[in-house]
């Protein structure tokens, strides 16, 4: 079956057009939440929006899944780090 939570595929049409993506979710009326590596938050998605690829990945592992897609974890710019107090230092 191809509409089934795991599979990958291919987006071909809106902004992800060409980007991997993953079905997360079948919803009702051909309708699919995916999750692509250029926006890896859960979009919903039309079905004939997507060429099937011939993989299925497992969906409880997460960092397989980034990795699979291609997402890069951001890096933490040094001004965003937390800042540490004087007391804080002491203890």
């Amino acid at each position: 079956m191809l509409l089934e939570v795991g599979r990958l595929c291919v987006k071909k049409f809106g902004r992800d057009a060409g980007d991997r993506a993953v079905i997360t979710k079948v919803e009702k009326n051909g309708m699919v939440m995916v999750m692509t590596a250029s926006r890896p938050k859960e979009r919903k998605c039309n079905s004939a929006h997507l060429e099937f690829l011939n993989e299925v990945i497992d969906m409880k592992d997460m960092e397989h899944v980034k990795k699979t897609l291609g997402v890069k974890e951001k890096k933490v710019h040094p001004k965003d780090e937390p800042k540490t107090t004087k007391a804080a230092k002491k203890a």
